[in-house]
């Protein structure tokens, strides 16, 4: 049964958009360092190692994992392969503020995905609240001229964090149209671990792709240490384990406004730590795409 809004909850929910903001930001520093596909699999694969010591039972045979190797293999490629995948690639040559805005259109990507792939019904209500959302990403991707858009000047990053949104989208309706494992269902650890058995493989493959096109530099220093053990302790790890506590009290409808906190976040600390002031548009674009997602989460 879902909570009042409390100051622990509150706190639970915040976490979180925190952490992903620190992970773009982080993942921005770092973009000279290593490459995209590599970062990826180096997060996870710590992550993984973090996560044994409390899901190791996941491995075992009996515990469902192998029975449903199918879901969980599709839900590992889009979840921890291909979203992660190109949210890096585009931190090579997007700003964090601007990848945090296009990722937060996701609830208007969740209500195009769930309309077409999945049957739902999509009310006059969500569609002004898609449009105006919509708006805000076009806002973003023309860089607050609009004759860019007619241009088609987008940077690479945008197009590819669009394309991160939307796997994300197809990943989060098949966590809700299917039910999880006895064994696995209420286990955040074991839940996560599930997926990152298969996640670090896809994450593997590709990272392996990018050694064979040449991407092998790795500017190894604690610089790069210190925001691996970040970005898998972090937005990995503790984010997973405080969002999901988040939403069971008070419920996806109300989490998923604090997951808009992100794009705030990413431009203070953009501004903090890489010296990059937000702009009008910025703030205009927010502006429309929390409103959006207000208009069409409100009941008749």
């Amino acid at each position: 049964m879902q909570e009042k809004l409390g100051g622990r909850t509150a706190a639970l929910l915040v976490i979180p958009p925190l952490l992903w903001a620190g992970n773009a930001v982080v993942g921005r520093m770092v973009h000279d360092m290593v490459p995209p596909l590599t970062l990826n699999f180096l997060r996870w694969l710590i992550a993984f190692a973090l996560l044994l010591p409390l899901a190791h039972q996941v491995l075992r045979r009996d515990s469902g994992l192998w029975a449903h190797w199918r879901r969980y293999a599709l839900l590992g490629l889009l979840g921890i392969g291909l979203y992660n995948a190109f949210q890096y690639m585009a931190l090579q040559t997007s700003m964090p503020i601007n990848v945090t805005l296009v990722g937060s259109s996701m609830p208007v990507w969740m209500l195009v995905v769930g309309a077409l792939f999945f049957g739902t019904r999509v009310t006059q209500r969500q569609l002004i609240g898609a449009l105006l959302s919509m708006g805000g990403v076009l806002l973003v991707l023309s860089r607050g001229e609009w004759g860019a858009l007619l241009a088609l000047r987008l940077v690479p990053g945008d197009v590819f964090m669009l394309i991160a949104t939307i796997c994300w989208a197809f990943y989060s309706w098949l966590l809700v149209k299917t039910s999880e494992p006895v064994r696995l269902r209420g286990n955040w650890a074991a839940f996560l671990m599930a997926q990152l058995v298969f996640g670090l493989g896809w994450s593997g493959l590709l990272a392996g792709g990018e050694w064979a096109t040449g991407r092998t530099e790795i500017d190894w220093g604690w610089p790069l240490v210190a925001a691996l053990a970040f970005i898998a302790i972090g937005p990995a790890v503790l984010a997973y384990r405080c969002w999901g506590m988040g939403v069971q009290r008070a419920g996806p409808t109300v989490a998923g406004f604090f997951a808009n906190l992100t794009p705030l976040f990413a431009a203070l600390l953009s501004a903090a730590f890489l010296g990059q002031a937000p702009h009008a548009y910025h703030a205009a674009a927010f502006a429309l795409i929390v409103g959006g997602i207000v208009v069409s989460s409100r009941r008749a």
